[in-house]
């Protein structure tokens, strides 16, 4: 899936490694960023039976194949993805997935790190939704000052359920944005709970001071992004890919400096583009519109954080500079401290100014 096609011209013999330019992570799944081995583990641990298709895709290293671009596929994917998350049980487990996941993040360069988690998928196992949120947050208080990467938490309501769930979730990420969450979201399959069913949740969290980040633009096409934007006032587009077929829209995307959260391995994994060159990510850069690369579900598509600047470098063409560019857009569209944004800007610049080879 990340090999470089067939005729596609070689990389340069020499050139900066990614993994050591700063960067912004701002669209990482909270079971998603699971280690395989770590899976495998908690599975056996507390006797989960995962799907044999999952199970032989953790051992083996390769990524399961998935396609969701129909809602069979999705529901395969989501099985998946279920049945990773049902090994998470007990807080300690939730200690671990968060300091792995920091640990990754920082060997891939990253500065910052948003990690999104709905807390009602875990509430049933870990006492309810509110010790469920907080067991997170101290794993991120705990992870912070032990690795030393900043760390935040976006709440994410699943469009799957009632808008008044996601209202509830809404006030509870208000209540702890003294604790460590910094944004709402909306996650899972775009093609069911229109966005404007949850504007007054997303209405609730903005007015709380919380970053407005909705999927959008990934299984739909621009009008999901249009949604996001006039229904949730959306400061940032999780995917959004899809606007990529509508030149007004992508005026718009630059004219008002939304970042759009592009993930590369995952949406070719998911099919919403056949090859990792297909991603619109030169249209999106000349077009002047904001990206941060994530890497989504790094457990089911096989690649982390540098893996998408490697495929922005390697079926793209993008030089050194623009992917210093893209990491300075993921550091801007971020949720980090002024002090935080300007060290890791500084360190873009550094990475930039280091010789090559």
């Amino acid at each position: 899936m990340l090999s470089s096609s067939e005729g596609h011209p070689p990389n340069p013999p020499c050139v900066r490694d990614v993994s050591e330019l700063p960067k912004a992570h701002l669209h990482l799944h909270f079971t998603g960023s699971m280690r395989p081995t770590t899976v495998l583990e908690l599975a056996d641990k507390y006797g989960v039976r995962l799907p044999e298709t999952l199970a032989e895709a953790l051992t083996s290293g390769e990524p399961p194949k998935l396609r969701a671009t129909d809602e069979r596929g999705w529901f395969r994917f989501q099985r998946l993805y279920d049945a990773a998350r049902s090994c998470l049980r007990q807080p300690e487990d939730i200690q671990r997935l968060v300091r792995e996941a920091a640990e990754e993040d920082l060997r891939d360069g990253s500065g910052w790190l948003e990690i999104q988690v709905d807390p009602t998928s875990y509430a049933p196992r870990l006492g309810g939704l509110i010790p469920a949120l907080e067991i997170i947050l101290d794993a991120v208080d705990t992870t912070m000052r032990e690795t030393g990467l900043g760390m935040r938490v976006l709440v994410a309501a699943n469009r799957m359920k009632h808008p008044l769930d996601a209202r509830t979730l809404a006030r509870l990420a208000v209540r702890y944005a003294e604790r460590g969450v910094v944004g709402f979201g909306l996650s899972n399959d775009e093609r069911r709970g229109m966005a404007r069913d949850f504007d007054r949740a997303f209405a609730i969290a903005r007015e709380g001071g919380l970053l407005s980040a909705p999927h959008g633009g990934e299984l739909t096409g621009p009008a999901s992004v249009h949604d996001c934007l006039d229904d949730l006032r959306a400061h940032r587009v999780g995917h959004g890919v899809r606007a990529a077929e509508d030149p007004r829209l992508m005026a718009r995307l630059a004219r008002e400096g939304v970042t759009c959260e592009v993930c590369p391995a995952s949406n070719v994994a998911l099919g919403v583009y056949e090859k990792p060159e297909d991603v619109p990510l030169r249209t999106f850069l000349d077009a002047g519109v904001p990206m941060a690369l994530g890497a989504d579900d790094p457990l089911l598509f096989g690649s982390r954080l540098a893996a998408q600047y490697e495929i922005a470098r390697r079926h793209h063409g993008f030089t050194d500079e623009e992917l210093a560019e893209l990491a300075r857009q993921s550091v801007r569209a971020s949720a980090a401290p002024e002090d935080v944004k300007a060290k890791l800007l500084s360190g873009v610049d550094d990475w930039l100014g280091a010789p090559v080879g």
